[in-house]
């Protein structure tokens, strides 16, 4: 049976704007929180996780890094430097199927902070850029709390830091002595503990269906973190074909297979950011062996002519290789 807390709770829910969406946690406190020292505390973090690695902030460190001459060490804060080191560990281990290095074949395909669309001439001359993986392209010096680029590339953080801000939230959290919570930024979830009644907290997992909000199955949670990368909720359309945002960076170009999305858990947010992103560009075959060899709770729904199928690695093994109706 579920444990109750003996404290009296409400649900508390608060949000706000930040990186070009909205953050939002829902929580279950007692009547003697502080909500409005508590939301701020939540605003403000975020928030320095946006200006330190968005590319579409001119100061942002990110940019100040991108700024840099190739072998100039910079100081950077601690956040962007935890951060870029965990994006370097999964650059490593993926075989650069996630590879934060790639922001210039961002932005020339027309997903950056530079341009709306695919120009073709940015795109020649960021293939032609030196090839560099990012666990090469870039020194860190955390006891210095410094880094330096080693080739002239621009990094990315867009598909590690919101999930890095949802860790952020719960610290934040925790902190003021919450128990019961739930942070959300974009589709990247994270919860503290169970909900007050002792029950997981449900989170739904959505279907891949562009221009729709359909949900394919449900998940419970309990200090776990999720995170889902897709190509059908984000994307361009040129000409009537449908380019990803996301870039794979082997190719120079958008992904191009049936793989539809890749949902992970993970203990960190920004662990099932990253790796849902490098599932996600490695394709079926590779990605779902890539998260077989290093034990990842993944789920993969590939898109067919009659629907998608799912294919689910740990957590999600028992409902694996089930056919859902389109």
């Amino acid at each position: 049976m579920p444990k109750t807390c003996s404290e009296p709770r409400h649900r508390l829910h608060l949000h706000g704007p930040t990186m070009g969406t909205r953050w939002a946690v829902s929580a279950d406190v007692g009547p003697h929180l502080d909500t409005a020292h508590l939301r701020q505390a939540l605003a403000d973090a975020v928030d320095e996780v946006d200006h330190q690695m968005s590319p579409w902030k001119p100061a942002s460190d990110l940019n100040r890094l991108n700024a840099q001459p190739v072998g100039h060490w910079l100081a950077l804060p601690a956040p962007i430097l935890l951060v870029l080191a965990r994006a370097l560990e999964v650059a490593r281990l993926s075989a650069g199927t996630f590879n934060p290095a790639v922001g210039a074949l961002i932005d020339a395909w027309g997903f950056g902070a530079a341009r709306r669309a695919p120009d073709p001439a940015a795109i020649r001359a960021a293939a032609g850029e030196p090839a560099a993986l990012a666990h090469v392209a870039l020194e860190l010096d955390a006891p210095g709390a410094r880094a330096r680029r080693l080739a002239p590339v621009r990094f990315d953080l867009c598909a590690i830091a919101k999930g890095y801000a949802v860790d952020r939230m719960i610290e934040v959290l925790a902190a003021h002595g919450v128990q019961h919570a739930l942070a959300s930024l974009d589709g990247e979830l994270r919860a503290l503990g169970p909900q007050a009644n002792g029950e997981p907290w449900p989170i739904a997992i959505e279907a891949p269906v562009a221009g729709q909000r359909r949900t394919h199955g449900v998940i419970e949670l309990e200090d776990l973190a999720i995170a889902t990368s897709g190509n059908y909720r984000h994307f361009l359309d040129i000409g009537g074909q449908r380019l990803s945002h996301l870039i794979d960076p082997r190719a120079g170009a958008p992904v191009r297979h049936a793989l539809a999305s890749v949902t992970v858990l993970a203990r960190t947010c920004m662990d099932a950011d990253a790796w849902a992103t490098a599932l996600l560009v490695a394709g079926p075959a590779e990605g779902f062996e890539l998260a077989r060899r290093l034990r990842l709770d993944a789920l993969f729904l590939l898109r067919h002519d009659k629907g998608w199928t799912e294919i689910g690695l740990g957590r999600f093994a028992p409902g694996s290789e089930r056919d859902a109706p389109a």
